[in-house]
């Protein structure tokens, strides 16, 4: 039996007891001690420099995670100053190794290639703008954002265990605490429609996901997850393709005569209202933000 909703701490240092973000955490009774919520910005050219240095970090945790496969997969981020426009990584150059760029303008000429920034920010044509870094991009989800204006960010890539799972055309099962963010969030596409260049096959993808799913298995192609931020996106990816390997070690173990517990109806939409709230979410990326100075 999942616990009552209705039973909140009460309110102090004015916090909102009823924010799931705030119950997750305990600080001190000061204030002096809190988990930092997600920034809110009044300029969005600062806005701009914070999504780019998210995104690139993101990016470099995909490398170490060892999602890079060749010319396929991408993030795009809505730009938050040109209106259509988005930013997102170019093609043939490996996650690991993308930077934002630099302020600094006195550099030694040695360590110039290392500051110089590799993201791209795109057109409402879908073409490399003349504002972001000059390099060819991969086909990128303009039919995703124009379906989901209450998303920014569209996570895409080939990792092994997701695009394993995806060969059954079968959606996640929630085994796991963990996989409570994805109940009543996931969908599936259940039609491999070759390499996503034309525009129909984007938008046969957007209405897979629905009005309001941010998770999507791509049969005998990959994972797809959108966000409201970068982090969000990231956190739902990563959180997939590991649920994934989970199914795969399940159904393996299954063989054997196990059989797997599903999480019941009210436990897993209980668990999924804390998980599932963006400011959460993105607290789960603090690590990786950490590791790289952001």
């Amino acid at each position: 039996m999942s616990p009552s909703a209705d039973s909140v701490p009460p309110k102090s240092n004015g916090l909102d007891p009823n924010n799931p973000f705030n119950k997750i955490w305990r600080g001190s009774k000061d204030g002096s001690i809190a988990l930092k919520p997600m920034p809110k910005f009044d300029d969005p050219y600062a806005e701009r420099e914070w999504i780019k240095a998210h995104l690139a970090a993101v990016f470099r945790y995909w490398g170490k995670m060892g999602y890079a496969e060749g010319n396929a997969g991408h993030i795009t981020v809505r730009d938050p100053v040109l209106p259509g426009y988005y930013w997102m990584n170019p093609i043939n150059v490996h996650y690991s190794t993308m930077t934002v760029g630099s302020r600094h303008t006195l550099l030694p000429l040695l360590l110039m290639h290392l500051k110089v920034s590799k993201l791209v920010l795109v057109d409402p044509n879908g073409r490399p703008s003349p504002y972001g870094a000059q390099l060819p991009i991969n086909s990128a989800d303009s039919a995703i954002h124009e379906a989901r204006p209450d998303i920014k960010a569209a996570a895409h890539c080939h990792s092994l265990h997701g695009k394993a799972w995806s060969v059954f055309g079968k959606p996640i099962e929630i085994t796991t605490q963990d996989a409570c963010i994805f109940y009543d969030n996931h969908s599936v596409y259940d039609n491999f429609g070759g390499v996503v260049l034309a525009t129909e096959e984007g938008k046969n993808i957007a209405q897979a996901l629905g009005p309001k799913n941010k998770t999507c298995i791509l049969q005998n192609h990959g994972l797809l997850t959108l966000g409201t931020t970068v982090d969000e996106a990231a956190r739902l990816f990563t959180l997939l393709d590991k649920q994934c390997h989970v199914m795969l070690l399940t159904a393996a173990a299954s063989s054997s005569g196990l059989k797997p517990n599903v999480i019941g109806k009210e436990e897993a939409e209980y668990t999924a209202k804390f998980l599932q709230e963006p400011e959460v979410t993105y607290s789960g990326v603090s690590g990786i933000r950490r590791i790289y100075g952001i």
